[in-house]
């Protein structure tokens, strides 16, 4: 089976955007991504961020945009759409809904009503975890579990697997029980704590990187850092050798 792409979250380098936008993504193209996901100050630059990946011949099949809590998020879809993004990802619902059934069924509605304004734009939308949704179990099951049975099947989800383990969850078993809606991944590494200044480049940490590749082998593999006490694109260099010498042995 084919291999998923490689990307790389844009949040990783956020420190350096600001200042350059277009130099940053040259740099990161130069190490060999071909592609990037933006994330949520796209959409307030998104022409920025248009003359920048032409520049760079980088492409943005996926970006992050908190929409679940708009009243209008159309905005964010318009933005999305003019930067060639064609899956739009909410990074995080922090709610106390994700404690109860009830409160699962409430969020699903609102990512399948979301997904439905997505596709007006020619989006499919998508939701990236944390932590918090593993480690709520309502009815002794994970409620990310719970929410995927009650997304319509043209709602993706991006699984940050970890988090996912953060949350007390094999990351690998979550995603094989998940199955064909994963259609991203955000491979991380470290020692699985809150503390993103533990982060590490991938294969230097407790995660199981192959294994969790191995369990979404078409996954889009979008490789990030909350956090990282080094030079971040020298992790990004590190993690990109890592996960490219995974694949080709595979």
């Amino acid at each position: 089976m084919p291999r998923g792409p490689v990307s790389v979250q844009l949040y990783s380098v956020r420190d350096r955007l600001g200042d350059d936008l277009e130099g940053t993504l040259e740099r990161l193209a130069s190490l060999g991504f071909t592609n990037v996901e933006p994330y949520g100050a796209f959409v307030i630059g998104s022409d920025a961020y248009a003359a920048a990946l032409a520049a760079t011949g980088l492409s943005a099949p996926s970006a992050h945009a908190g929409v679940l809590d708009l009243n209008d998020p159309s905005p964010a879809f318009e933005a999305a759409a003019s930067i060639g993004v064609r899956t739009i990802i909410d990074p995080a619902h922090r709610t106390d809904d994700w404690e109860s059934i009830d409160g699962v069924a409430r969020i699903a509605e609102r990512m399948n009503r979301a997904a439905e304004q997505a596709h007006e734009y020619g989006l499919t939308f998508g939701y990236h975890n944390h932590w918090w949704e593993l480690e709520a179990r309502p009815s002794g099951t994970p409620a990310l579990e719970l929410l995927a049975a009650r997304l319509s099947d043209d709602v993706v989800l991006e699984v940050d697997t970890y988090w996912v383990e953060v949350g007390g969850v094999n990351a690998p078993e979550l995603i094989g029980r998940l199955g064909d809606r994963v259609k991203l991944l955000h491979v991380k590494d470290g020692d699985k704590s809150r503390d993103t200044k533990n982060q590490l480049p991938a294969g230097e940490g407790a995660m199981d990187v192959p294994a969790i590749l191995d369990a979404a082998p078409s996954a889009m593999r979008v490789l990030e850092f909350d956090d990282y006490d080094g030079d971040t694109i020298d992790g990004l260099a590190a993690s990109l050798a890592y996960v490219t010498n995974l694949e080709a042995a595979k």
